[in-house]
């Protein structure tokens, strides 16, 4: 009885935790270079008694679950991050789709005038603050008037507030607010409807009908 629950012992821990129990390594043959004398046996005492099946079978799913929880921690981080990589790329879909963000980010302008550039950029401000407003709360980082004089403690957070200018010493520091800084309080995206493509930024449009388009539509 001892030999069977041993050998289900070495099934699981070989499966999930790539090891052997301490008692079943101990009947392992020893390396060449290990080789040493046997060791006499202890004798057996009267009360010693095997243990219960039921125990094993405890102490087999216990050192499992902590595998499992072990091995559960790399694709959470994963999923992380394609969750992130997800959510720009639903930001620029909004983007593009109020107010043409990429398109006109992706457009060589160095040959249009200004005055051509102006009136683009002005519909594009429109539709990208419209977007922005409806899918991102955003709030100033130091709630001071710009232009004023403001404290910065010690303990500040780097990536919160950036000094510029003569930095010298150790803060507090006294300056003058340039600018407060944006931080995004909640951001509501769009989910990405069932079976799309989660990475289309914008599809692409082919127009039926059109000049000089041929198919099967309109054929005798």
């Amino acid at each position: 009885m001892s030999r069977f629950l041993l050998a289900i012992r070495c099934f699981f821990l070989v499966l999930f935790a790539r090891r052997l129990p301490d008692d079943a390594r101990a009947l392992l043959p020893p390396a060449p270079e290990d080789l040493q004398p046997p060791r006499e046996l202890p004798p057996a005492r009267p009360d010693d008694k095997p243990r219960e099946a039921v125990e094993v079978v405890k102490e087999v799913v216990r050192e499992v679950e902590v595998v499992r929880e072990v091995v559960k921690e790399v694709p959470a981080k994963v999923d992380e991050a394609a969750l992130q990589g997800r959510g720009a790329v639903r930001l620029l879909a909004v983007l593009q789709r109020e107010g043409r963000l990429v398109d006109f980010l992706q457009e060589e302008i160095d040959g249009y005038e200004d005055a051509q550039v102006g009136a683009a950029v002005r519909d594009i401000h429109r539709g990208c603050r419209k977007a922005l407003a409806g899918h991102v709360a955003l709030e100033p980082v130091m709630a001071q008037a710009e232009e004023s004089v403001v404290r910065v403690e010690a303990g500040f957070d780097p990536s919160a507030i950036r000094l510029v200018g003569e930095v010298v010493g150790k803060p507090p520091f006294e300056g003058t607010l340039r600018h407060a800084g944006w931080r995004a309080a909640g951001v509501t995206l769009p989910p990405v409807p069932e079976n799309n493509d989660p990475l289309v930024v914008a599809p692409a449009e082919v127009e039926l009908g059109a000049p000089g388009a041929t198919g099967s539509q309109g054929a005798p």
